[in-house]
């Protein structure tokens, strides 16, 4: 909040905005660049949203495009794309896989590498990779369907980006006025964000005690797969939450030297600013307390293990994987966390896929399987839940209503998940490569764009 509070008082916003406008000149433009955007900040779906988010309002404004669309463009490229790369969630999803078949009785001579399990289930991890495609199929298509459809012919219409009845997340102009009557420079927007990515990367290597005097001996040595072997060691052990509290220290800080080096204001002035920073973030860091809350009264009760127990206890191998999603999409949706809901459905799926697949190569290639449904599941509640941290995030960052987003939001996810239940039920049936599957997958959402498009317009 308060990076966001600075740039805006150094006039980087203004500068963005302005240099945007005589380079990205459509909806299709700027939603390509969102979605470039989403899909670059891959190592965290906090920072992710936050950058994106901030770099896009102004500009998404200007063309008309509604607070809701550009909000689903943040959301839907920030946690989906950072459970596929390295990234701080992939750590946590590695431990999972640990967890899982230590819980199944697999002694660990006797199963695969969990990276390699890890790997095995990304075809499987549909929802995220579709969720993606969808996406990019929304903006190069330009058809919209749902409340979607309805917000974006307001804006359209109207120019009102947001409803008149609606409570943005974040204000900053309402917030903060308007920034001082000074030159807008590109530099006051693009290297704080430039600081914040590069200090949040260098720190997470350097917890993760990344050597880069190792490194540089082993790179000039020729020893190329020891050095990559240190980098992803490293990104894997790395702890991303002190990692992002650092860098966005370092966002803050580089804002107080361009402030003073261009004499845009004064340290004081600077003080001010940062603590009305904080002000924007009040209204999204109450939901996420309160969001939290009810996620660790639900996993006090046992609601996450009753249900996902009660549901997958007693079912054919077949249909297994597209009950897992459905389940594992429930729990997220009702406690708001994707990270909670891998947890508490992981330590009940893998045994259970390996008991009834009869284990060997087969139980292995069923528990890839259910790591890959478990977080696709576990994103896809996550986009539709009003108390997900990831989706309050991302209205606060571009300036939408929350309920306006889960609301507008929600017909995607879900048109998504529906294919995704599809592509998991035939693969229960036929076993036939993953791989596969996507395409068809792609092909579906496009048929089902087009049509409900088409249906609603009408």
């Amino acid at each position: 909040g308060s990076a966001v509070a600075r740039m805006w008082r150094l006039g980087g916003s203004h500068a963005i905005r302005n240099w945007a406008i005589e380079r990205v000149d459509t909806q299709r433009k700027a939603g390509v660049m969102t979605w470039v955007l989403g899909v670059v900040l891959f190592f965290d779906d906090y920072a992710n949203t936050a950058v994106v988010g901030s770099t896009m309002k102004d500009i998404s404004d200007n063309l008309q495009i509604s607070r809701e669309k550009l909000s689903y463009l943040v959301d839907s490229t920030a946690a989906p794309v950072a459970t596929l790369a390295i990234s701080s969630w992939v750590a946590f999803q590695l431990s999972l896989i640990s967890e899982g078949y230590e819980s199944a009785g697999v002694a660990e001579a006797n199963r695969p590498g969990t990276f390699e399990v890890f790997v095995s289930s990304i075809p499987f991890n549909m929802y995220a990779i579709l969720a993606i495609v969808m996406v990019l199929l929304i903006v190069g298509s330009g058809r919209d369907y749902g409340e979607m459809l309805t917000a974006e012919n307001r804006s359209w219409t109207s120019g009102k980006v947001t409803r008149d009845e609606a409570v943005p997340m974040q204000d900053v102009a309402g917030e903060l006025g308007e920034p001082p009557a000074s030159t807008p420079r590109l530099v006051n927007f693009f290297v704080p964000v430039a600081v914040l990515i590069a200090v949040t990367v260098a720190t997470a290597l350097w917890s993760g005690e990344f050597s880069p005097v190792a490194f540089g001996g082993d790179l000039l040595a020729g020893e190329f797969e020891a050095a990559g072997g240190q980098l992803w060691d490293a990104a894997l052990n790395a702890s991303y939450e002190v990692a992002l509290m650092i860098g966005s220290f370092a966002m803050v800080a580089s804002g107080f030297v361009l402030g003073k080096l261009y004499g845009v204001f004064a340290v004081g002035d600077a003080t001010e600013y940062t603590i009305d920073g904080f002000g924007i973030m009040l209204t999204a860091a109450s939901i996420l307390v309160l969001a939290w809350g009810i996620g660790e009264a639900i996993d006090a009760l046992g609601t996450g293990d009753y249900v996902a127990t009660i549901a997958v206890g007693s079912v054919s191998p077949a249909l297994l994987p597209a009950l897992v999603f459905v389940v594992a999409g429930v729990i997220a949706f009702s406690t708001g966390t994707s990270w909670g809901t891998m947890g508490i459905v992981t330590p009940i799926a893998i045994p259970i896929a390996w008991e009834i697949s009869g284990g060997g190569p087969a139980g292995h290639t069923l528990v890839a399987a259910m790591v890959g449904v478990i977080f696709s599941g576990a994103i896809f509640g996550d986009h539709s839940s009003p108390i997900s941290d990831t989706t309050v995030l991302s209205a606060t960052f571009t300036g939408a209503d929350l309920i306006d987003h889960v609301r507008t939001q929600i017909y995607y996810a879900v048109t998504v998940a529906v294919v995704v239940v599809l592509l998991l039920v035939i693969w229960g049936f036929t076993r036939v490569t993953p791989l596969a599957l996507l395409p068809l997958g792609a092909v579906l959402l496009v048929g089902l764009v087009y049509v409900l498009s088409e249906v609603d317009a009408a």
